[in-house]
């Protein structure tokens, strides 16, 4: 099981941007990396595509690192860390602050 999974919270503690939160767009555990929706923006310029287009710089999300990143719990609406206990024999997150379950 994994510290973080899509679709939760999260608090930016190193980088650019930090102190900024969003939310999670996708999860690459052998990496140990994740896309924040909206954070850790990169450049990424593209070629014309027909004759007579211009080209274009947009701006992409870049994977960033477990290690930079808090979840915010969703109950206490702190960032925390996350632990692991076994619930009816199934391994669940739980937050290290208030002692709750995370889903």
């Amino acid at each position: 099981m994994q510290k973080f999974k899509k679709g939760d919270t999260v608090l930016i503690k190193k980088g650019k941007d930090r102190g900024k939160t969003g939310k999670i767009l996708k999860v690459f555990p052998k990496e140990m990396k994740v896309l924040v929706e909206g954070l850790n923006l990169v450049k990424k310029h593209l070629k014309p595509k027909r004759v007579g287009e211009k080209g274009k710089i947009i701006e992409i999300p870049a994977p960033i690192s477990w290690a930079n990143l808090r979840l915010i719990c969703p109950s206490c609406q702190k960032p925390t860390r996350v632990g692991f206990r076994f619930e009816n024999e199934k391994k669940v997150r739980y937050c290290k602050k208030c002692n709750k379950r995370i889903d």
